[in-house]
């Protein structure tokens, strides 16, 4: 997993041509004014979810990982705390993993937490066990585009 601001992004171009296309992505397009909902940039290959929700608390959130797909989390606006942990032996009890939606959830906790604010974005590989939506203080509105690329 990789955690850093947008403005250097320029750092983790290398990492894979879609990631590359990705930040292109994030950097010429207005995300502030998009409205909710899913964008295909390259057809499955690459495409780009807003999503806008109220955090809330760390009990009422799950960790997840996906099989066919990094996820590059940029935070447009607010701030959530995310737990991460990396996959090993654990298995996705509270949710099997879905081929149809490349999810998973597994009951485990995050080995740490960080903080997403404004301008940040964070990579997730398949290995990466990652928790969004968790509150700062109390719930809040967040806005997040969520690019998918494809493995």
């Amino acid at each position: 997993m990789v955690i850093d601001s947008l403005k250097k992004s320029y750092l983790y171009t290398s990492l894979h041509e879609g990631i590359k296309k990705a930040f292109e992505y994030l950097h010429t397009t207005d995300v502030a004014t998009l409205p909710v909902g899913k964008y295909e940039i390259d057809g499955t290959n690459l495409f780009a979810m807003v999503q806008e929700y109220d955090t809330k608390p760390m009990s009422d959130c799950a960790m997840e990982a996906h099989k066919k797909y990094i996820d590059v989390q940029y935070m447009v606006n607010g701030a959530e705390q995310v737990g991460h942990a990396l996959l090993n032996d654990q298995v996705a009890s509270k949710q099997a993993y879905s081929d149809e939606t490349d999810f998973m959830l597994f009951p485990d906790a995050p080995s740490f937490i960080t903080i997403m604010d404004a301008g940040t974005f964070m990579i997730f590989y398949p290995g990466d066990l990652h928790m969004p939506c968790i509150q700062m203080d109390t719930p809040a509105r967040v806005k997040k585009v969520v690019m998918k690329v494809k493995i």
